[in-house]
């Protein structure tokens, strides 16, 4: 996997399966998507953390804004 970012708003991915490779991309409109620091040129993110970015959450302190009290 693969991923570049330009100006910290738009992140674009690619995927390869084994059998051909996908893109895909994302913009923020507002905001940027908050990167970890580098370790020896290279950046890891774990599948939790690449969700949170991809939906424009702080993985670094992810807050639950809203809880339903009851269902119905």
């Amino acid at each position: 996997m693969h991923y570049e970012t330009n100006c910290g708003n738009l992140i674009k991915i690619i995927w390869h399966d084994g059998l051909g490779m996908s893109l895909y991309a994302k913009r923020l409109e507002k905001g940027r998507f908050l990167w970890p620091s580098p370790a020896d040129g290279t950046v890891s993110i774990s599948p939790a953390q690449l969700a949170y970015m991809l939906d424009g959450i702080d993985w670094r302190n992810p807050l639950h804004t809203f809880r339903p009290q009851r269902a119905g």
